[in-house]
């Protein structure tokens, strides 16, 4: 891919081909961020930030890799860390009882029929209602078609702890569209962050 060999040359040294690489991903790593943070000015300052981390990373991109997967990865770090360092943020309860016993149903998700029938800043403003791995994991599956595996390298967690997480976060997410934001929330409590931290 012409991406790969953008990478391996920018790795050597040649500025011209990381400038290409910004080019083709300033789009993909800036919506990345705005899904995530939720404002344009704080998801440029994000991407500038993500793109200012890869180069100095650059050495530590590995060939068998997806330059795409690598440098979301390092956005998706970055925006976690913004968010948790953000003050008086609520974010949505995946702890409540309403969501226990649901991980092995199979019948059908109620959610899907629920988000498309909502506007896109409607949707926008329920992500936000997620603490910041479950919303990175709704953002990576939906808006970039990442499959199953590949949000579990992008994140680092186990295959398993993604189904988990994408499996709650979407069942939050059709409680939040039923009942129009006024589902209970709960606060994060320093070192947990509702169900997410504890999710590996």
């Amino acid at each position: 891919m012409e991406e790969q060999l953008l990478a391996t040359r920018a790795q050597r040294g040649d500025q011209s081909a990381f400038a290409q690489l910004v080019e083709i991903y300033q789009t993909p790593v800036y919506n990345l961020a705005y899904r995530m943070l939720g404002n344009a000015e704080d998801a440029e300052d994000a991407a500038q930030e993500t793109f200012l981390r890869a180069y100095a990373q650059l050495k530590r991109f590995r060939s068998d890799q997806k330059f795409a997967t690598w440098l979301l990865t390092i956005a998706a770090h970055h925006c976690i860390d913004r968010l948790r360092r953000r003050k008086r943020l609520t974010w949505l309860s995946l702890d409540d009882e309403v969501f226990s016993g649901t991980l092995a149903s199979d019948a059908p998700e109620p959610e899907d029929a629920a988000v498309r029938r909502e506007s896109q800043q409607e949707v926008e403003r329920w992500l936000e209602r997620l603490a910041p791995a479950y919303r990175l994991v709704v953002v990576l599956r939906y808006w970039y078609d990442q499959s199953i595996e590949e949000i579990a390298q992008t994140t680092g967690d186990s295959v398993g702890a993604v189904k988990v997480k994408l499996h709650r976060a979407r069942n939050a997410l059709a409680r939040v569209a039923t009942t129009d934001g006024q589902s209970r929330r709960a606060a994060p409590v320093d070192g947990r962050c509702s169900a997410v931290e504890g999710v590996k």
